[in-house]
């Protein structure tokens, strides 16, 4: 429901009122009675979207949606390949590691 913004003619008075769009206008001021009142045009509210689908990135192209795929799936390969060539290195530290103090324990 909007607010509307009364002013009488007769004496000056101005006010807001909260009311139905389907309501019908006021026209009796509250302040001196007279039949002098009318509704004014207002700035009205801002417009606020509320819920999913008012960003940006929503209404993409398909093709910036594919290219933006493409770039995951090569980061995530890419992160996968350094963390398995990290495992494998940190493997054979281990067993050259192991080797040498297997070594020194047979002298």
């Amino acid at each position: 429901m909007p607010t509307y913004d009364y002013e009488c003619d007769a004496c000056g008075h101005t006010y807001e009122l909260f009311q139905s769009i389907s309501a019908s206008k006021k026209r009796k001021c509250p302040e001196c009675g007279r039949m002098k009142l009318r509704r004014l045009f207002g700035t009205g509210a801002a417009v606020m979207f509320k819920g999913s689908g008012f960003y940006q990135t929503d209404y993409r192209s398909e093709s910036y949606k594919k290219a933006a795929d493409a770039d995951k799936k090569a980061s995530s390969e890419s992160k996968s390949k350094s963390s398995s060539s990290d495992s494998k290195s940190s493997d054979s530290k281990s067993s050259s590691s192991s080797k040498s103090d297997s070594k020194s324990d047979k002298s």
